[in-house]
Formats: structure tokens, sequence, C-alpha cells
């Protein structure tokens, strides 16, 4: 198979707002020794891109200085070592970093094949969700049949997924949400809407459980919610945090909560997560997971598409806090 020797990527130019990310010429990556070089058709836009581009995504060696943590499209290179991938295959993949690119490289461990139905968009859309919904939901929070759990920003990409998976897996959820639009569309998810503009969560929580609260908190918000999700949360129960977007330094904690209920709080960044790691986290999807979605069920929810030179109108678009669901970067 011939391929360029160029290509075209996403860089971000300085630290700073969406504008700061500007289409450039560059090499094509080459896959070094256990990755696969795949030709991108469609790359996922997720919020640690954006952290990144404003420069507060701190960067550990070994991760990429380009946008882009996920990706679907076609195997076109093989590094030694890899078996499992032939070339044309069609995969979805949680990259490294650089899928806002034509090409891009990533460990075969962490690629998984497109299910069957599923078109490029939908595909790009899965890895960094459903992998950071895994391993914090189901790994670290413990969930399970039968369980209750409660999902802060109920229509991010991140809500979405795990709203279909707690329908999917038995696990009845509750979300939050600021508007009556996003109200709706959790209800169309499965999951009982809470109006944070409207509502106290917690207090809601214990009305619906008979006071008997959530086993699992997902959380993107950290310091501003911390109080009010040790209340939402039962006996024995899991907080587990994704975010800070209320801030990351908690300030008079009740910590006699935690002892009296038993929490566990607990969190994780994927992006730091070793290549075994997360190698193990995709094939528990391929497991439990990727049937669901051959099915036809559990499929992303798509807000917008863009160009994937149109980049920073598509951060613009998620930090304007008005979509529902994932946004996706055509690229081929």
């Amino acid at each position: 198979m011939t391929l360029a020797h160029q290509m075209t990527l996403i860089e971000i130019t300085a630290p700073g707002g969406p504008e700061v990310l500007q289409p450039r010429r560059a090499d094509v990556p080459v896959a070094g020794p256990g990755e696969i070089l795949i030709r991108v058709h469609a790359a996922g836009v997720n919020r640690p891109d954006a952290l990144q581009r404003a420069g507060k995504y701190p960067l550990k060696p070994g991760m990429s200085p380009f946008p882009g943590l996920e990706v679907a499209g076609e195997v076109v290179a093989l590094g030694d070592g890899v078996t499992q991938y032939t070339l044309g295959d069609k995969v979805c993949a949680l990259t490294n970093g650089g899928g806002y690119a034509q090409f891009c490289t990533v460990p075969a461990s962490q690629a998984l094949p497109i299910p069957e139905g599923m078109d490029w968009i939908q595909a790009a859309a899965v890895p960094e969700t459903f992998f950071t919904v895994w391993a914090n939901l189901f790994g670290l929070g413990g969930a399970h049949k039968g369980q209750r759990a409660l999902i802060h920003g109920g229509t991010s990409g991140i809500g979405t997924t795990a709203l279909m998976l707690c329908r999917e897996f038995g696990i009845q959820a509750f979300a939050t949400a600021g508007s009556a639009d996003k109200c709706a569309a959790i209800a169309q998810l499965g999951g009982e809407p809470i109006n944070y503009r409207e509502q106290d969560f917690a207090q809601v929580i214990a009305e619906k459980t008979g006071g008997q609260g959530v086993n699992v908190v997902l959380d993107i918000m950290g310091a501003s919610y911390l109080n009010n999700n040790l209340k939402a949360l039962g006996m024995d129960g899991h907080l587990v945090m994704l975010g800070f977007l209320g801030g990351g330094k908690a300030h008079d904690v009740d910590l006699l909560t935690i002892l009296g209920k038993r929490a566990v709080i607990t969190g994780s960044l994927l992006r730091a997560r070793t290549k075994d790691e997360k190698a193990a986290i995709a094939e528990q999807l391929r497991e439990h997971v990727w049937p669901v979605l051959a099915a036809g069920r559990c499929l992303p929810i798509i807000d917008k598409v863009y160009e994937y030179t149109d980049a920073a109108q598509a951060h613009a678009r998620m930090e304007g806090a008005d979509h529902i669901g994932k946004i996706v970067l055509r690229v081929a």
C-alpha cells in the first residue's frame, strides 16, 4: 500500500481559546513496535482536548502535543509484532493524542474493530467515552444490575454514554442537566432528570430513593459538588471523579458524612493510564459492550459534525455547553 509522505493535522499554536487550533502540514507518522497506523476518517472531540488546548492539561512523556484522543479509520501500516490486525481493517481507537489528523499511530491494543453497521462518525465517538465510563462507573465505581447511579453532566458525551449503559445493564440512573431540553434528552435515554438550576440534586435523590441514596456518583464538577455528592451517596457508596469544572480544590469537606457512610472517594484520568491498563479496558469492552453495539443498542448520540480543519468551531460549540452527545470531526 502506497502512503503519502505528508499530511494535514491540527496543532495548538499557543495555549488559548479555540482560535489557536490551526491546520499545518507534517510528516505522516511511522508505526512503531506494537502500533498500527490509521488513515483517519473521523475523530471525536472531548473535554481533555480543550483543557490541553488551554494549557491546563500537563503532558507526560509519550503523550502527543497534538489534540485528538479517539479516531475511526482504516489500518494502513503495521508496526513490528502486530498480529491482531491486517491492512484495510476498519477500527476505532483510543489514541495517545494526535487524532485531529489525516493519519495517526496508536498502540494496537487500544484499537477495536468497528461493530457491523456503524459508520465512521459513530465509531469515532465511541472510544474515549466508552473507555472512560466502563473504567470508572463499572470499574472503580463497581456499578452493577439493581444498583442506582447519579450521573452529572447527563447530556455530555460521557453522560449520554453512561445513561445508555446504565439502561442496558439494569442500573437505575439519575442525571443532572441545566435546561428543559437537556432534561428531556436524559429521560429519552432512560434516566431520571434533575434540573440543577431549579432543584437540589441531593434532596431529589433522597426523596426518590426513600433516603437510601445512590451506590455510585459519576462526577465532572469536583469541588463545588463534593458535599452534595456525599449527601447523595448511600452506605458504602462510591464517588468517582472525572473532572473539576467546578474547582479543583475542595474546602470545608464533610468528613463525618464520609465516615458515617463508609464512602469511597476516587477518580482517574484515562490518558494517564498505562498501555497495559488501556488494553485491559479494551478487552472488557470487547467482551461486554461490543456485542451490544453490534446489536444496534447504546450507539453514541451525535450532536454535530465539523470538518477537521474547523476544529476551532467544534471546540467553541463544546465549551458553549449547548451540545447533547458527542461532537465529531470528519477527516476524510
